[in-house]
């Protein structure tokens, strides 16, 4: 039989935070995505393992606590259970990932499982949080009375593991239940409790470090006032830890251009080389070691748990606006990317609230914001203290982190009183334990996202700074002899296919306090974001030679007048600009297929520039009439 037709296809299921896709990770050895906060996984992903020369194929479904579906991620486990998927058979056997510490709350998942007809194991995960917390599960008496396989494991020390692979490959010869569980709630909580009572030896307490912890971290002014805090430090960290990092690889990417140029003759193929690709995707490159950082708090957060609690925290506000904690969670995915927080609305049951997260989403500040904000705030915002350890850099970064999220909420509250829909659903929050996560897993995590950003570096940015390099210097034209080297390059700039774009639109971004070559970045921008950095790079390096990204635009004049470009309403302006504007075709193209129609995106493009230009006018007339 060929290799193919011989493959094992497992199903994962799991409620969310049930240690599902943290198991899918020891058997694949993929990087998949791992929070400790419920709605993570919100597509199936499929990864291959080999035991004893077969061939598995783990396909980890979205987390549900029910197969009666209530939204979208729900509805793909089912429809995937019964190969309803085009092009996607149905899985051969079902891998159920449970608690051990809430083994009576997943029950019924188990029992509905068991009905399917498919044949099933069930692995409990967290044994070691089970001892922990004084608990007892006999795991031989539990497989007896499911009359189903059952194994223990601790998944991020491989514990069980072993014993689990051993069992996968074969699941034709799985035990099967004699007695289906009754399906009449009545029968089943009976059977629920019948069943715990034979198998559970002692139930497990309390964490009273946890409960300790919660009275703080749960409390509505506490742990508003601890959620802040929080905020605060984390982008205090972001500039004070990262702008080493960041000094020594802009000097690095310099010494490497000044390196190029020296070693080749001088020509278009240098120009090229140093001005197009090191300087454009250089510019962008330089800002990893805060993408870095960002991501590595990020992780360390939500795996320690505290991210579930700020959803809980969050969700007291949110409901007043008429969303939910689940809104959150998609939310606060956006910070990574605008594209994960939307398709992380599939675990939203209410369409109308699903609706209205898409469409705020973008307003959440992602990660291709960061570059833009890190370049502006760094070359004109002091790097002096506020107050004790406080920075202003970090503290403007906190700000415009903090509008885009009040934005979003107020964009929310208005459009979830403008849209029909259905009464709001309830909304179940588990609390994962306090847990140190380990080091791996976190730098796991780091290492993709890391690797996203240079793969992206390396593709759309490189792309989109060879298409730059072409229009910003054809038509090649002779400028005016008595004119100075960088007058001359200035010259070719501005009467190039770029040039004359930047200019055709120069009336309209005029009174918001920008130029030609703002333009020019803020056209290229809608790519993706951070392009306008690839494309001030590209310009500045083209008329100013080897004088850093920073330098250059603090030193940038008009040549007529002698003033500043970026003065400080220009810059206070351009920031706010880039709050609020939806400058990413990726997301637009994720909206589409979310909402199975372009009028959606067409909608969040066009009231989000409408929003950006409003509030860019407004702060450059503000802070231009106080300057």
């Amino acid at each position: 039989m060929p290799e193919a037709q011989a493959a094992v296809r497992l199903g994962l299921i799991g409620s969310p935070n049930s240690g599902k896709t943290t198991l899918f990770n020891a058997l694949t050895g993929l990087r998949a995505k791992v929070g400790n906060y419920p709605g993570v996984t919100v597509e199936w992903r499929e990864g291959d393992m080999r035991v004893g020369g077969r061939r598995l194929r783990v396909i980890d479904l979205p987390g549900a606590y029910s197969l009666d579906p209530v939204s979208p991620d729900e509805a793909v486990v089912k429809q995937v259970i019964e190969g309803a998927l085009a092009g996607i058979p149905a899985p051969d056997g079902l891998v159920v990932s449970v608690d051990a510490c809430t083994l009576g709350r997943s029950l019924t998942l188990v029992a509905q499982v068991l009905h399917t007809g498919h044949p099933t194991c069930l692995v409990v995960t967290m044994m070691d949080e089970l001892r922990a917390r004084g608990g007892d599960l006999d795991l031989v008496r539990l497989s007896d009375a499911l009359g189903i396989p059952v194994v223990g494991v601790i998944g991020h020390r491989g514990i069980g593991l072993d014993e689990l692979r051993r069992l996968l490959p074969d699941p034709a010869r799985w035990s099967r239940p004699p007695l289906l569980p009754p399906e009449a709630p009545g029968e089943r909580r009976a059977w629920t409790l019948s069943l715990l009572s034979r198998c559970q030896r002692r139930a497990p307490g309390r964490s009273r470090h946890s409960e300790a912890i919660d009275r703080v971290v749960l409390h509505p002014v506490a742990g508003t006032l601890l959620f802040a805090a929080v905020m605060v430090l984390f982008f205090q960290l972001i500039f004070a830890w990262a702008t080493p990092a960041m000094d020594a690889l802009d000097t690095g990417i310099g010494a490497l251009a000044e390196a190029t140029r020296t070693a080749l003759p001088p020509g278009i193929l240098a120009d090229f080389l140093c001005d197009g690709v090191i300087a454009g995707v250089g510019a962008v490159v330089v800002f990893l070691p805060q993408i870095v950082l960002l991501f590595a708090l990020l992780s360390l957060l939500e795996d320690l748990g505290y991210m579930a609690r700020a959803a809980f925290v969050v969700d007291r506000v949110m409901g007043r606006i008429g969303l939910e904690g689940r809104a959150f969670v998609a939310l606060l995915s956006s910070y990574a990317c605008a594209i994960p927080g939307i398709m992380a609305t599939r675990s939203i049951p209410s369409p109308r609230q699903r609706l209205v997260t898409i469409l705020v989403a973008p307003l959440m500040t992602c990660s291709a914001r960061l570059p833009v904000y890190a370049l502006l705030i760094a070359a004109f915002v002091p790097a002096t203290k506020v107050w004790g350890p406080l920075g202003l850099q970090g503290l403007v970064l906190l700000g415009l982190y903090l509008a885009g999220a009040v934005a979003a909420l107020l964009v929310a509250a208005l459009l979830h009183r403008s849209l029909p829909g259905e009464a709001k659903q309830p909304f179940y929050l588990e609390l994962p334990p306090y847990r140190l996560p380990p080091l791996k897993l976190v730098a796991s995590q780091v290492w993709t996202a890391a690797s996203a950003f240079l793969k992206r570096a390396g593709g759309i940015i490189l792309l989109t700074s060879i298409v730059l390099w072409a229009l910003l210097h054809f038509p090649r034209v002779t400028p005016p002899a008595e004119l100075a080297p960088e007058q001359a390059a200035a010259y070719q700039l501005e009467h190039s296919a770029a040039g004359a774009i930047g200019h055709a639109i120069e009336p309209l971004i005029e009174p918001l306090g920008f130029d030609w070559k703002i333009g020019v970045g803020l056209v290229a921008s809608l790519a993706a974001r951070e392009v306008i950095v690839a494309t001030l790079g590209q310009m500045y390096a083209a008329q100013e030679g080897d004088v850093s990204l920073r330098a250059a635009i603090q030193r940038d004049v008009h040549p007529d007048t002698g003033a500043p470009v970026f003065t400080p309403a220009t810059v206070a302006s351009l920031l706010v600009f880039f709050v609020f504007a939806l400058q990413c075709m990726s997301t637009l193209a994720t909206m589409r297929r979310e909402t199975n129609s372009w009028r959606w995106p067409a909608f969040a493009f066009s009231y989000l520039l409408l929003l950006a230009y409003g509030a860019s006018f407004l702060t450059y007339r503000i802070v231009h009439a106080l300057s």
